[in-house]
């Protein structure tokens, strides 16, 4: 038999954990079809000696939504052997949408440049296949559209007729083909759901098998209540549970342990529990989620009234927000166009160099930028190495990107996100080689073998005969970030191949040119 392709002389690391070994690996119609010394003719045969061979890593919580269709090439990711994203996160996505023009707030990295012509969820997949993105895609059903979409931006349950109508959007998504349904109950369009409205849709979700991913209400001041919630809600709907981001975004190691304890306890009653972290050291968001809800309701025009009161500055200086939770020293200011002076410090820094509050000087920077008032982005200065080397050590940990997919070329040339060009490159680095807390073999399950068995994907995630051909090929001792603070837009080191659906989308570092995404879509219909 005559293949297209065989990568030869690696190290195969299968994705199961197991140890590696050394074998070639052959592809034939997308297909992994032999491993061992594979002698057959072949179309072409990239050499892998000292190289890991694994399966292509999966991003379990990305970003990306609207990013792959503005450039589907995927830079960022492929650069890391990313083949797989997992989009619709923390209650972020491209759809179902309602009120197109409220619909923006909730979709990561919208700039206008590619009109949202879709309303379902099934509408933007087909959007989205139709730009053939260089790695596969799936969906979650985002609460935050469910929400904008019916209630708008109100901080208060849903009324039944309400919650009858999210509830038929997310099952028409998930029948449309998305794997589950998540929520971000810390922004602005999440903060008034009810534990109760949750319940009920999750378990429109449950009744699909798909899963429930959940960034929790508080991940500061109330993190552990925040996660104990999630677990009650995800339990009582008998629903699959993904907790998005675990790590608490302060630094009292009780919370941790408190935090892992509640998922070993969970697990250990029988419980279907997993949870992701991103690889940064803090928190990343929008400046705005200092600001009520209902004055982000009133659009432009509102806020600029309201931020140029200063009897509605000192009413929204008490909303609680998760910015200043912990305090202005901790928040920076990145990169702000509208604010180029104040960017790269703490508002706390600030506020003493200016003789002035810091919130105020938020304010003030959100009044600079009221036309794009989602330009102004903040990090969240949380985590320490310790802290995260213990949370990615866990076996139910899943490293994923937080982030979107971006290129230091082309329409995304100038836009930014902390970890998209970094967080796989940064894993293996710091969990492999400087804290030697995972072996590689272990590391690569975290990326590949775990998320596909969360997702319920018995096709991808493995090196072996009959699973789909998604391969990364790596060294492992050069395999690292570039990426910094604040210059994060430097693509890793160390990646040689990356393989998607048997298509070599990188050869020896270098791209081919050749997209080989697919949109990946899951048929199970939901009750309810």
């Amino acid at each position: 038999m005559s293949l297209d392709l065989i990568i030869r002389g690696g190290a195969v690391h299968d994705g199961s954990g197991r140890p590696s070994f050394a074998a070639d690996v052959g592809v034939k119609d997308g297909r992994i079809v032999e491993i061992g010394t594979v002698d057959a003719p072949a179309a072409r045969v990239l050499d892998a000696a000292g190289m890991i061979v694994a399966p292509g890593f999966i991003d379990i919580h990305s970003h990306s939504d609207y990013t792959l269709m503005i450039d589907p090439r995927a830079v960022s990711a492929v650069r890391q052997g990313v083949t797989l994203e997992v989009i619709g996160n923390c209650g972020f996505g491209c759809a179902p949408l309602g009120d197109k023009s409220r619909a923006t707030s909730a979709i990561y990295g919208f700039d206008g440049s590619v009109p949202l012509g879709w309303s379902s969820v099934g509408g933007y997949l087909e959007r989205l296949e139709a730009v053939r993105p260089a790695v596969n895609v799936l969906t979650l059903v985002p609460n935050g559209q469910l929400r904008l979409a019916t209630i708008g931006i109100a901080d208060r349950p849903a009324n039944p007729d309400e919650l009858a109508r999210m509830k038929t959007m997310l099952a028409e998504g998930l029948a449309e083909g998305a794997f589950g349904y998540s929520t971000g109950l810390e922004y602005p369009a999440e903060r008034g759901a009810s534990e109760e409205e949750l319940t009920g849709l999750v378990r429109v979700a449950a009744k699909a098998d798909g899963l429930y991913a959940t960034h929790t209400r508080r991940r500061d001041a109330g993190s552990v209540e925040a996660i104990e919630e999630g677990i009650r809600t995800a339990a009582r709907a008998g629903a699959r549970l993904q907790i998005s981001h675990l790590l608490p975004r302060k630094t009292d190691e009780h919370e941790l342990e408190r935090g892992l304890r509640l998922v070993d306890d969970a697990k250990a009653r029988g419980m279907d529990l997993r949870f992701d972290m991103h690889t940064r050291l803090y928190g990343t968001t929008y400046l705005d989620t200092i600001l009520p809800p209902a004055v982000l309701a009133e659009g432009p025009d509102g806020l600029r009234r309201h931020l140029d009161s200063a009897e509605s500055r000192a009413r929204m200086r008490d909303f609680p927000s998760i910015v200043a939770s912990g305090g202005w020293e901790r928040v920076v200011l990145l990169d702000t166009p509208s604010a180029p002076d104040l960017s790269r410090r703490s508002f706390g820094e600030i506020g003493r160099s200016l003789g002035r509050d810091p919130h105020d000087v938020a304010f003030d920077v959100l009044r600079g930028a009221v036309g794009a008032v989602k330009r102004p982005m903040v990090i969240i200065r949380a985590y320490t190495p310790d802290q995260q080397e213990a949370v990615f050590a866990h076996p139910d940990c899943m490293p994923g990107s937080d982030a979107t997919t971006l290129a230091p070329d082309g329409p995304l040339a100038g836009a930014a996100f902390h970890g998209a060009y970094s967080w796989a490159a940064w894993y293996f680095r710091f969990m492999v080689r400087e804290r030697g807390a995972l072996s590689a073999e272990a590391a690569v399950h975290r990326l590949t073998g775990l998320p596909a068995e969360v997702l319920g994907l018995s096709d991808r995630g493995a090196i072996r005969v009959g699973a789909r051909a998604d391969i990364a090929v790596f060294d492992p001792e050069a395999f690292s970030e570039r990426a910094t603070t604040f210059e994060p837009n430097q693509t890793a080191t160390g990646m040689r191949h990356v393989v998607v659906n048997g298509v070599v989308t990188l050869a020896d570092g270098d791209f081919t040119g050749v997209r080989a995404g697919e949109v990946i879509k899951r048929r199970l219909a939901p009750r309810f």
